[in-house]
């Protein structure tokens, strides 16, 4: 019960979906772009950048549009050959990175403009939300602006266990703490990524952290531990188009990060597997198995905290708040997936991604 009541009581209401941006009324008309450079990198994305790029095209006028082909076996390469967008042909990586930032890292070198948008294949940018994010940078003097993207909650696991996903990210980073200056907590979303040129160059950003699986927050602490100032929120204007067909789906999705997380540290694991345990299943099991008073009424307690703090974001999804009722099924899945990440990287794969296996020696 104290779990739950300490997340929804505490200052930074990690809970919360206060921190959103929609695009602004004012700025749904084209608008000159030309401080912006996009960088898109593209491994084996025919199913989905064709709906990304025409949605990125409708943003303004301007913007220039840099595609960076990451060996892709699909013809991926051919529908983005369009008037208005560049294409690189990606070089194979270098040992010990990954290939998306490899590919990022390939584009760069091609940026000029005062400000680099990062965005992944499969993200549809609603009309006037890159103007939305150009002007919070400059009005608020932030270095680097991200949106998470809003996921497909259309089949049943993705109604289970989406919403709860970004749940869960918001508890480990608690976007009020990353958008203070002050603390040392820094999140960001990859899909989405709005940053200064100066400052990816200056902080040499890719190559510093050319291992990252989890590559986003690893960018937003690095600009952050800069002494730039960063900012993350949540927006129905910054789309995924790419669903989960199945649990395995999400499953592999999850699991492919999940122990990365834990910075691949058994002791961090099992104090997880307590935490998540304690939380999802005291409460009812206590009312079960002691059915007085007392424990019926700290599990009521407990369920209405969770409630409360699961509400918001099932909002935003736009879900019933019923799923609430799902939460420690939920939750417990996701610790299964977390252990399959680490009987993974024990098994010496850190991660394995279209097409691509990453070694469990990779990031010593």
């Amino acid at each position: 019960m104290l779990c739950w009541w300490a997340t929804l009581l505490a200052p930074w209401r990690a809970w919360s979906t206060r921190e959103q941006l929609e695009p602004l009324a004012t700025l749904q008309a084209e608008q000159q772009l030309d401080d912006v450079t996009v960088l898109i990198p593209a491994r084996n994305e025919v199913q989905f950048i064709d709906q990304t790029l025409s949605k990125l095209q409708t943003q303004g006028e301007g913007l220039r549009i840099i595609v960076i082909d990451d060996q892709s076996e699909d013809g991926t390469a051919a529908l983005v050959r369009r008037p208005g967008v560049e294409i690189i042909s990606g070089t194979i990586p270098p040992k010990n990175w990954s290939g998306k930032l490899w590919a990022l890292e390939q584009g760069l070198q091609q940026v000029q403009t005062r400000y680099t948008l990062l965005l992944d294949a499969d993200i549809s940018l609603s009309p006037g939300i890159l103007g939305t994010l150009l002007d919070k940078a400059r009005q608020e003097n932030l270095s680097l602006v991200s949106l998470m993207a809003e996921l497909p909650v259309q089949r049943f696991f993705e109604r289970l266990l989406v919403p709860a996903f970004i749940f869960f990210f918001k508890l480990l980073y608690p976007f009020k703490l990353s958008n203070e200056p002050k603390s040392r907590m820094a999140a960001a979303a990859g899909g989405c990524i709005l940053v200064e040129t100066r400052v990816l160059k200056s902080i040499n950003a890719f190559t510093s952290i050319h291992h990252a699986l989890i590559d986003d927050c690893t960018l937003a602490a690095q600009v952050k531990h800069a002494d730039y100032r960063t900012w993350i929120g949540l927006s129905h204007a910054v789309q995924s188009h790419r669903g989960y067909d199945s649990l395995a789906d999400i499953w592999n999705t999850v699991a492919r990060t999940a122990f990365t997380q834990l910075h691949y540290s058994l002791p961090l694991l099992l104090l997880c597997t307590l935490i998540m345990s304690s939380m999802f299943w005291c409460a009812p099991l206590s009312a079960f198995f002691y059915p007085d008073t007392v424990f019926v009424a700290s599990s009521l307690l407990a369920w209405l905290a969770m409630f409360i703090v699961y509400t918001p974001i099932l909002r935003f999804y736009r879900s019933s708040p019923f799923w609430a009722v799902a939460l420690p099924v939920i939750g417990t899945l996701y610790l299964m997936m977390t252990w399959t990440s680490a009987f993974r990287y024990w098994r010496g794969v850190r991660a394995h991604w279209k097409n691509r296996r990453y070694e469990a020696s990779e990031h010593n």
